[in-house]
């Protein structure tokens, strides 16, 4: 069985109230949602510790997971949270499923198509533990990063990184993130002692790229119109959704 588990909770300092913020029309969580409930995921959990999300989860049809107060603070990791969820859910079926689909209620750039090729891919490659989304940036190359040390502009990382790189932005080669839409994991990677690898240990050790572009998840005001037009160029309005339901 391939299930989703989507989590969101209460608080947010960057974007306040993100995950139900309206973009065209609906609230940000419903997008994943819909993306989910299109794949061949076969049931969607829902993480979370605000009432009102839950409210939203429960009118979608997803499976209600309560987030404890510990793993809902701004200090709590997605990774304890993902786990918990993990957990809850093999004790709800009663067993593991094949493949969990793991999203963010804000990570709304995300296609079923996208999630079913990952679901395709491990089912071809066991030696892969995870999937995962990857969006390429090169104008956020590693070698741009600076930090700042006693009012001085420094390079983030050492010279051994930046040697063949000039401030033409595609010297450095193509530069990909993981963009946080969507993460197609076998139950193994939530055994983070031994399979993961930081700063995201539910990728596994061996992730496979799907690519995609424009990825991101909401965290900041800027990004409401990026996000916008990403769902405008894949098909949603505010009257209607690549879908054939789920309006």
């Amino acid at each position: 069985m391939n299930v989703a588990l989507m989590i969101g909770r209460k608080g947010s300092q960057g974007l306040p109230g993100k995950n139900l913020k309206e973009v065209l029309g609906r609230p940000l969580m419903n997008y994943p949602w819909m993306a989910a409930r299109n794949s061949s995921v076969e049931c969607v959990y829902l993480s979370t510790d605000d009432e009102a999300i839950a409210t939203n989860g429960k009118h979608l049809g997803m499976r209600l997971i309560e987030r404890p107060p510990e793993l809902a603070t701004n200090e709590a990791l997605a990774e304890d949270a993902f786990r918990h969820g993990f957990q809850s859910i093999c004790k709800d079926l009663k067993r593991e499923p094949k493949y969990v689909v793991l999203l963010f209620c804000n990570g709304v750039t995300i296609t079923p198509g996208i999630i079913d090729e990952g679901l395709q891919f491990l089912d071809q490659h066991e030696d892969y533990d995870s999937a995962i989304t990857v969006s390429r940036y090169n104008m956020w190359s590693p070698a741009r990063a600076k930090r700042i040390v006693d009012d001085v502009v420094v390079p983030f990382y050492g010279e051994e990184v930046l040697r063949e790189v000039t401030c033409d932005r595609g010297s450095q080669g193509d530069v990909f993130y993981a963009d946080c839409s969507a993460f197609v994991v076998r139950p193994r990677c939530f055994d983070y002692d031994t399979h993961g690898v930081q700063p995201f240990r539910w990728f596994g050790r061996r992730a496979y790229p799907l690519k995609q572009w424009g990825g991101l998840d909401l965290d900041e005001h800027w990004q409401i119109p990026m996000a916008r037009y990403w769902l405008e160029q894949h098909g949603f309005s505010e009257a209607t959704t690549p879908y054939e339901t789920d309006q």
